[in-house]
């Protein structure tokens, strides 16, 4: 229910993404009387935070005695944080649901590009997000279709600049939090490294693109993987895979031994993947010990809304890829926990069954859950433009000051000025 005007509530913040939206939703609650405290637990949080915080520099064993003790002596009624799947989160989250503490994460939204996810309690798997098909139908009755015109366009220098400042600052000052511990899987270093010289390459892997969809336009049937970052918690925190090797395997020997002789497999790789692994090399390994090289194809860019719109299907684990397939009526089989992966959405059976037996999803049906999750789920914006930025703290602080979080807002879908809280 939407708090009235003399209700204050005490927000701690912890670790947010890699710009200032979350000091800027503070500062907004803030001039409503709200108190809020922040926590650090890196060199990177202390970048992006301004104002007031607590500096955590403790032992991770000793974490939890920690927030327990700073929940209570600031009588925090509100968590706000990115995702819920680091292990500093989930400990605190245990924590809040004891005390009766409300939960708020964010993230980039499941729908792209300049939205952002606002949600009560945790996404995807962790999503309060109605697993009924009739409660969806209720919850989007009145609500307009959403407005997919970008307002705010995405940045990717900012993206990369930003982020190399959040994580390289923790790797190469680490001694002022030693026992922070990095929640990506390899060094940012040789991340980015790997990522510049991808990018380099981007002239060279575009008309391997090209090339490849022509291929694909000529000899026809084809089903789709979109491959995610392996550092992304969702890929791991969501799913009963311990990296993407693990899925793609099982798909490309699912696809072997039961899709159609005639038709192909094309892995796309997420557009901020380093390159480490090699991925063109490894799949094709995979095709040969399956029996399916020159069946199985491996591509680095191209137009993500026209490949989903001439393929069979997308495989994907939890992507948000698989949202705008169903979007555009392709058929989608999600192999891990996702907001999308319910009755009269994603497929239902097997992977081996999903071959030669999915259907194109009920387009009205879509349209409703589209309607519902973007009105109840979302706010407009984005996280690496000032004006997005600005945008999604506006948002966000309106649905926090009214406690309207995970509640329906037209005006989102519509994408009208919320006002300021």
């Amino acid at each position: 229910m939407p708090l009235d005007s003399d209700a204050r509530r005490r927000f701690v913040f912890l670790q947010g993404p890699t710009n200032f939206l979350f000091a800027k939703v503070a500062a907004r609650l803030r001039s409503h009387g709200h108190a809020v405290e922040r926590i650090n637990v890196c060199v990177g949080d202390q970048l992006f935070w301004k104002g007031p915080a607590v500096d955590y520099r403790g032992r991770r064993e000793d974490w939890p005695g920690f927030v327990a003790s700073f929940f209570d002596r600031h009588r925090t009624t509100d968590l706000v944080l990115l995702g819920e799947k680091r292990p500093h989160h989930r400990e605190a989250i245990a924590l809040a649901a004891e005390r009766g503490i409300e939960v708020t994460v964010t993230d980039f939204g499941y729908l792209r590009p300049d939205w952002i996810v606002v949600e009560r309690d945790g996404l995807n798997g962790g999503s309060r997000f109605p697993r009924d098909p009739a409660a969806i139908e209720r919850m989007s009755e009145g609500l307009p279709a959403p407005q997919r015109h970008v307002l705010y366009p995405h940045r990717p220098a900012n993206q990369a600049l930003w982020d190399m400042a959040f994580h390289l600052s923790s790797a190469f000052f680490p001694f002022t939090f030693p026992h922070f511990r990095r929640h990506t899987l390899r060094h940012p270093v040789p991340n980015y490294l790997a990522t510049g010289l991808r990018f380099a390459r981007a002239p060279i892997e575009a008309r391997r693109a090209e090339a490849l969809a022509r291929l694909l336009d000529e000899r026809g049937a084809f089903y789709l993987f979109a491959m995610q970052m392996e550092d992304d918690y969702s890929l791991r925190g969501y799913s009963p895979f311990p990296d993407l090797d693990t899925p793609m395997r099982e798909a490309v020997d699912s696809f072997a031994r039961h899709a159609r002789k005639d038709t192909a497999f094309v892995f796309k790789v997420h557009p901020l993947d380093p390159g480490l692994k090699g991925w063109r090399r490894r799949i094709a390994a995979m095709a040969a010990r399956a029996g399916v090289t020159g069946r199985v194809h491996f591509i680095d860019g191209g137009d993500l809304d026209a490949l989903l719109a001439s393929c069979r299907g997308l495989v994907t684990v939890n992507s948000t890829a698989g949202l705008r397939a169903l979007e555009l009526g392709c058929p989608t089989m999600a192999l891990g926990e996702a907001i999308y992966r319910l009755p009269g959405l994603a497929f239902e059976g097997r992977l081996d069954d999903f071959w030669n037996g999915a259907r194109a999803p009920d387009p009205v049906f879509v349209g409703k859950a589209l309607r519902a999750m973007g009105a109840a789920l979302h706010v407009r914006g984005s996280m690496y433009d000032a004006a997005g930025i600005e945008a999604a703290a506006q948002g966000m602080a309106y649905r926090l000051h009214h406690g309207l979080v995970n509640v329906p807002l037209a005006e989102v879908l519509r994408a009208e000025p919320l006002g300021a809280p």
